[in-house]
């Protein structure tokens, strides 16, 4: 005798996977993230070859993109306000398809940096308005994973364009390594049209019906997702005016918005993009040729990928605070005992493979925590309405740490030494581990709306959630 899955059974499921699918879309906004970010990698040797650049205009072709991310992030809070989250991921699919074109066929580092600088804006909106977008249509018991799915992508992003590097490199085919960008970035801006509005972008705009019919959609109950809309109401009564109108008058947000700052700096001094940037120029000065430095690049992006599964395993089941403290620690060991055989010459077969092996095991570190957790936290703890505002500082301070530490590499290793500068980013992730010890709270299973309810009542930070 068959049996049928009943009506709601049936009706929840479709709503899930319509839900994920939604979430995929938006998560392709990392992919983007990531080619961009690691694209760079592979295809410097051989910029800096074409146009005899020397190692200071080297930083500063790689972090224009960052110096653009920057800006583009201080203006998404008020793209994504205006035209919804899914609106400001279509600019900056647009954005990436510009600057893939400019840095393509640059005559010139100047047109170089520029197109750097565009793909830096495109990245900077995306970023700031993918995770916000993820938030706002998945539950709570879901939520931290999916958006570290959307950092898999981001670690798949870059992945991918250090294999693409790794096959052009013997050709010394940069302009094909940047040109092939623009195969996804057309896909993001398709995928990115067909996204709907957030319910909650909605019901700041007044459109209730509209919102209730998304929520639906997604939720797959009726009652379930009409309670989440009483909610958002609740939340949209009790504050008014604009994000930075609440920053000003609200001691509580300002709290939450400093958490998110401090939060993106200690990512950056991770020293994760030291390695995606520049890892080809830490295994050369360890005395690998060119050719096998782009290669072992390879390998550190594949373990990058690899690893952010760890989070998206862990997150909603340990949390995100062990889950943060156990990525730190990794890192911080990885990175002193990387120093500490760079001081040593690693200059013996022995110790060039236990050299790749610490590299290894900080990007595994980093993966499975700092990575995509920090993006997880920013979307959580801000209210409301000043999310838009919060966000868009701490996106712009990931960004302006990045571009203050992509700026500055080769002059640390120059200045300190390979080992010092090495030692310095482990000090900096066991500086990590004590700001998560004291600040950040349990978000895991806990609505955005009680974390507000919290926040704006004077809770500490650290028990904002659970």
């Amino acid at each position: 005798m068959n049996q049928t899955v009943p009506r709601d059974a049936e009706a929840e499921s479709s709503s899930k996977h319509r839900a994920f699918g939604v979430a995929l879309l938006a998560a392709l906004a990392g992919l983007m993230f990531g080619l961009d970010t690691g694209v760079i990698a592979g295809a410097l040797h051989f910029i800096a070859d074409t146009f005899h650049a020397s190692s200071r205009t080297q930083e500063w072709i790689v972090s224009s993109m960052m110096a653009g991310a920057a800006v583009g992030s201080v203006g998404a809070g008020a793209i994504s306000f205006r035209f919804g989250r899914s609106g400001a991921m279509v600019g900056a699919a647009v954005l990436f398809l510009m600057g893939t074109a400019a840095c393509t066929l640059a005559p010139s580092i100047a047109v170089m940096i520029a197109g750097r600088v565009v793909l830096g804006l495109a990245v900077g909106i995306a970023a700031f308005a993918a995770p916000l977008y993820i938030s706002e249509i998945t539950e709570e018991a879901t939520r931290g994973s999916m958006i570290s799915f959307y950092q898999l992508m981001v670690t798949f992003g870059i992945f991918a364009a250090f294999v693409s590097d790794s096959l052009l490199a013997p050709g010394g085919h940069w302009r094909w390594m940047l040109g092939v960008m623009a195969v996804p970035s057309t896909l993001f801006l398709v995928g990115a049209l067909f996204l709907p509005h957030t319910p909650r972008w909605l019901m700041m705009r007044g459109q209730t019906a509209a919102a209730q019919q998304v929520m639906r959609r997604l939720r797959g109950d009726a009652k379930v997702a009409d309670q989440e809309i009483r909610e958002i109401v609740q939340q949209l009564r009790k504050e008014s005016g604009s994000g930075f109108a609440l920053f000003k008058r609200s001691a509580n947000f300002r709290r939450s918005v400093a958490l998110g700052v401090a939060l993106q700096i200690f990512q950056q001094l991770t020293g994760i993009n030291v390695l995606m940037y520049y890892a080809p120029k830490v295994f050369e000065a360890a005395h690998f040729g060119v050719s096998a430095s782009v290669w072992a690049t390879t390998l550190v992006g594949l373990t990058n990928m690899a690893a952010t599964g760890i989070a998206i395993a862990l997150v909603d089941r340990w949390g995100r605070r062990p889950l943060l403290v156990a990525s730190c620690a990794v890192a911080a060991f990885a990175m002193l005992a990387a120093g500490g055989l760079l001081y040593l010459g690693a200059d013996t077969q022995v110790q060039q493979i236990a050299l790749i092996g610490m590299v290894l095991l900080f990007v595994v570190g980093f993966a499975m925590g700092a990575g995509p957790l920090v993006w997880t936290l920013c979307s959580e703890i801000q209210p409301l309405q000043g999310r838009d505002f919060g966000i868009a500082c701490s996106t712009f301070t990931n960004w302006a740490a990045n571009w203050v530490v992509s700026n500055t590499f080769l002059t640390l290793m120059s200045g300190l030494g390979n080992a010092g500068t090495f030692w310095l980013f482990g000090a900096f992730n066991v500086a990590f581990i004590v700001v998560t010890l004291l600040f950040v709270p349990e978000t895991k299973d806990v609505s955005l709306e009680k974390i507000e309810d919290r926040l704006m009542q004077g809770t500490p930070l650290r028990q904002l959630g659970r």
